[in-house]
C-alpha cells in the first residue's frame, strides 16, 4: 500500500502547526513539527532578525525528508509543518519516498501578521514575514495541493484539506483509521 504525506506549508503565522496537529488528530497519522528539525544555528539567525539562505534550508529539508522516508518504511502515512516557501524546497520534500501532497495555508499579510504579534516566545520574529511572503512561490499547477485561506476556521481547513485531496473515509477505513 502507498503511504500518503501531507506537507502543511506557508509563511509564519498561518497555522502550520495548529492545522497539522489537527490532521493528525483525524487521520491518526505521524506528525512532525517541521520547526523541532532546525539545526540551533537556524533558530538563532531567525530569532536575531536574519532571513535563512537556501544554504540555511537545505540541511534543514533533508532532515525532513529523512523523518518522512522513515516513517514510510515503517508504513506510516505522515502530516508534517513545513514552510516549503520556494518550488525547490517542495521538490526536495518530494524526494521522500510515496505520495507527497502540499496543504498551503494562505493568507492576508494584515492576519498573518496580527497572528504572529500574538504568540509570545516563538523564535521567528513578526519582522521576517516580509521575507517570507517575497520569499513564498504559489504551488504550481503541476504539484499536487490545496491551497486554503487562512480566514477559514482551523477545523473547516482541515476538512477541506481531507475533501479536496480525495482523503475520503475510504482511503481512512483502509488504513484501519475511522
Amino acid at each position: 500500500m502507498t503511504q500518503t504525506h501531507l506537507v502543511v506549508m506557508g509563511v509564519a503565522g498561518c497555522g502550520k502547526s495548529t492545522v497539522g496537529q489537527m490532521l493528525q488528530e483525524r487521520l491518526g497519522w505521524s506528525l512532525a513539527e517541521g520547526d523541532d528539525f532546525h539545526p540551533n544555528s537556524n533558530v538563532v539567525k531567525m530569532s536575531s532578525g536574519v532571513p535563512l539562505t537556501d544554504e540555511d534550508r537545505w540541511p534543514w529539508l533533508d532532515s525532513i525528508v529523512s523523518w518522512t522516508a522513515r516513517e514510510d518504511e515503517a508504513g506510516r502515512d505522515t502530516v508534517v509543518t513545513c514552510s516549503a516557501l520556494r518550488r525547490v524546497y517542495r521538490d526536495r520534500l518530494r524526494a521522500a519516498p510515496a505520495r507527497t501532497l502540499f496543504v498551503h495555508l494562505h493568507g492576508a499579510e494584515s492576519v498573518l501578521a496580527e497572528r504572529l504579534s500574538a504568540r509570545p516566545g516563538h523564535f521567528m520574529p513578526p519582522s521576517l514575514l516580509p521575507s517570507q511572503l517575497a520569499t513564498l512561490e504559489q504551488l504550481d499547477p503541476d504539484e499536487s495541493g490545496v491551497v486554503l485561506d487562512v480566514i477559514a476556521p482551523a477545523p473547516d481547513l482541515v476538512e477541506q484539506a481531507i475533501s479536496r485531496l480525495c482523503i475520503s473515509p475510504s482511503n481512512l477505513s483502509d488504513k484501519g483509521i475511522n
